[in-house]
């Protein structure tokens, strides 16, 4: 695994994140949002800087939203029909259908012999 630091340019934000091979310009990467949502980002520059200890080269990367992204998140912004205020964390919605007691199973005869 690779560590690597993202400079998000959308947000005016540093994180690191770990992959398996660093991306490299002009590629698309999914990152996810403060909110919790998933995003397409492009890569706008990618350079490597020597660490502080060793002879280690740790890879940056400078990203920044698609415009097909932030279209869409004006978008679903602005849609009327679209009502904000029933949104709820998943887990609370699944605590809607769970009952008191646990569910039994029922046992299957799949026996196809005639007796």
């Amino acid at each position: 695994m690779i560590e690597i630091e993202v400079q998000n340019e959308t947000h005016q934000d540093v994180h690191r994140i770990k992959a398996m091979c660093v991306p490299r310009i002009g590629e698309g990467i999914r990152l996810k949002e403060p909110n919790g949502q998933w995003a397409s980002y492009d890569i706008l520059d990618v350079w490597y800087q020597q660490a502080e200890f060793g002879e280690i080269w740790v890879p940056y990367i400078h990203v920044r939203m698609t415009p097909e992204e932030l279209k869409a998140i004006e978008l679903s912004r602005a849609n009327p029909l679209v009502d904000r205020g029933q949104q709820m964390p998943i887990e609370d919605f699944l605590k809607k259908f769970e009952g008191d007691y646990e569910h039994e199973t029922v046992r299957l005869n799949l026996d196809m012999s005639e007796d």
